[in-house]
């Protein structure tokens, strides 16, 4: 049995529950090499998602491209406050000029796409010190009751009655986003 739009907001409505939300987005770029290219892209990170960077290690050693094992290689930024992340999605969509397609969705309801140059971002200037890079961002959709999952003591699986499905995140960006799903 599949769910209209009007389904999932009528389950919503019914029990609050069940209703996703955006539990954290994550701005990444990986650089491929440390040093000062590295440096420049945890500014712009930083300076998009107002918060500190952290860098992403390599996992294994590639010969090939100079990389060795635990060197850093790239950045990202995670944000869980909801706040900042709806003041931050219209910027980011508007690159996309607020369209996704829906190839972009998993099958747990996480989407994400990329930004080929950041200073497609609105509010972000140009500085020539540190160039231009793309960017992925990253969107993790939970409901509330995920905590189950995490918590040190006890911790349990999400039963499938319980999980966000592909269709349901496509309807909760659709609706509560204002996103336009391709």
């Amino acid at each position: 049995m599949t769910m209209t739009k009007e389904d999932y907001q009528k389950d919503w409505k019914e029990n609050p529950m069940r209703k996703p939300k955006v539990a954290s987005l994550i701005i990444h770029c990986c650089v491929g090499e440390s040093g000062e290219a590295l440096e420049r892209v945890k500014k712009i990170i930083e300076s998009i998602g107002e918060m500190k960077t952290t860098e992403t290690r390599a996992k294994r050693t590639f010969r090939e491209f100079g990389i060795r094992k635990d060197e850093p290689i790239g950045a990202l930024v995670t944000i869980r406050d909801e706040k900042k992340i709806m003041k931050l999605i219209p910027r980011l969509f508007d690159v996309r000029d607020n369209k996704i397609s829906k190839k972009a969705f998993d099958r747990d309801g996480n989407f994400g796409f990329g930004v080929r140059e950041h200073i497609d971002i609105p509010g972000t200037k140009y500085d020539p010190n540190l160039g231009v890079t793309g960017l992925d961002v990253l969107f993790k959709l939970e409901r509330p009751g995920y905590r189950v999952k995490r918590r040190f003591r006890s911790p349990q699986k999400i039963p499938m009655r319980h999980r966000i499905t592909r269709d349901e995140a496509i309807s909760f960006a659709e609706t509560e986003l204002g996103i336009i799903v391709e």
